[in-house]
């Protein structure tokens, strides 16, 4: 197997209406990766695959989204959509080039799995030029009715062109297929659209295939591992059947959650063994969290990195960027922007540390903020190792205070700090005796005239 050939055609050319969104239906999420994402992953993973991407006019953005993820994908145009064997045919320049096996999958099936890819094309090598995933729906509805003969597929007949008969059978098409790459063209050019819709239907193939001598035949897949989505409930259900799955896995590997069905994860959410996860936490993209780590609840965090023994939140925010060195900790209502924390460092509450590098054991008091942005540019903060930050400090960047140094409470800071010297930049304190007394008469005395 590994020495076959595949070309991974991805059908993508669906609006979705019924998603109720401009945004095409593949490019809604689960996990925080699109659908068609998620496919496009699992078909690169293929190493002997390459990618083929069919779309429709203006939807280049499925295209990008496809190209994040595989940057050699070719990208065909369905000009006109008339039925599914001709999206695949929209592929001809790429079906040309010559390969074993011609897999097609749709962009809307995020559940595919490895085995199931493995079992279509382990049917070409022994000789099918057809292999369909086939499965048994608990509501067969109008699913396309798989006509077998033992373990050979002999037709796939469209429910509304079935006979009454053949709508008793209960062997439903599931949509994925592989084809002989050798006759794929062959093939695929023989289907015919005469039926009610004038479509050209892939599983047509089945038939032709059978019909020209060559043998076809079906795998056993479950319902749910290629059930397209189709809306919005549809999706919030496979929302709901990724996070359980992630949540069983993260305690399978040894990760900690107080209550697993309030935490959730994106699809690349890396945690190490013994992490510890309260209530209410969410991993969007990009969060690497190493050993030892916990994560306190109601915290959010975005492409950022968590090191062994730190401790983020509770209510913590860490946006991208975001590196907590080991046993640093980022406490509650603080919130961490491209930024390096230092080991044993603490952001414990009330903070914003945006564009900045603190060092180690260094401590930033409540309230304060990194003045990062200008309006026009990004500017970066350095605070020492074993600096001292007082309460609702404002550091002014770009502006860099030694170690040790210490900024005394309220400051506005504007220039850089030596190491170990004390630095306190706010007005001088004045009493006036009775001036309260006086400016709340004159205020009375105001507001009796205007009434």
């Amino acid at each position: 197997m590994n020495e076959r050939t595949c070309l991974a055609i991805i059908l993508a050319a669906g609006q979705g209406t019924r998603m109720k969104s401009a945004l095409p239906k593949v490019l809604h999420t689960i996990g925080g990766l699109t659908l068609v994402g998620h496919v496009a992953t699992r078909m690169a993973a293929i190493s002997d695959a390459k990618l083929a991407l069919v779309i429709g006019k203006g939807q280049e953005l499925i295209a990008d989204a496809v190209r994040k993820i595989s940057p050699t994908a070719s990208v065909h145009i369905q000009d006109e959509q008339h039925g599914t064997a001709h999206a695949v045919l929209a592929a001809r320049s790429a079906i040309e080039e010559g390969y074993d096996d011609i897999l097609v999958v749709f962009g809307d099936t995020p559940f595919v799995t490895d085995e199931t890819i493995a079992r279509l094309r382990a049917g070409i090598a022994e000789g099918a030029a057809v292999t369909v995933a086939g499965m048994e729906p608990d509501d067969p509805a109008a699913y396309g009715r798989m006509i077998t003969d033992g373990d050979d597929l002999l037709a796939i007949r469209e429910f509304r062109d079935a006979s009454a008969s053949e709508r008793e059978i209960t062997l439903c098409n599931g949509g994925l297929m592989a084809i002989d790459g050798t006759v794929a063209l062959e093939l695929l050019t023989q289907i015919g659209n005469d039926n009610d819709q004038n479509e050209y239907y892939l599983p047509v193939v089945v038939e032709v295939a059978v019909k020209a001598g060559h043998s076809a035949g079906w795998v056993a897949v479950e319902e749910a591992e290629i059930l397209g989505i189709n809306d919005r409930a549809q999706l919030a259900d496979a929302e709901s059947r990724f996070q359980t799955a992630r949540r069983q896995q993260a305690l399978a590997d040894g990760v900690g959650m107080i209550a697993p069905e309030t935490v959730y994860f994106s699809h690349d959410t890396q945690l190490a063994a013994d992490v510890m996860i309260e209530a209410n936490v969410i991993f969007a993209p990009g969060v690497r969290v190493e050993a030892g780590a916990i994560i306190r609840a109601f915290s959010h965090l975005e492409g950022a990195a968590v090191a062994t023994g730190a401790i983020v939140g509770p209510f913590a925010r860490l946006r991208p960027g975001a590196k907590i060195g080991p046993k640093a900790r980022v406490g509650n209502f603080s919130e961490v922007k491209n930024a390096d924390v230092g080991p044993g460092a603490k952001v414990n509450h009330l903070s914003y540390v945006g564009d900045a590098t603190i060092g180690a054991r260094a401590n930033i008091g409540a309230g304060t903020i990194t003045c990062n942005y200008d309006g026009y540019a990004k500017y970066r903060t350095i605070i020492g190792e074993g600096a001292f930050i007082g309460s609702n400090s404002a550091l002014i960047a770009p502006v860099t205070v030694g170690k040790g140094a210490y900024i005394a409470s309220g400051s506005v800071i504007t220039g850089d700090v030596s190491d170990d010297a004390l630095a306190i930049g706010r007005g001088r304190q004045v009493e006036k005796p009775g001036r309260a007394r006086t400016m709340r008469e004159r205020a009375g005395q105001k507001k009796q005239a205007r009434n």
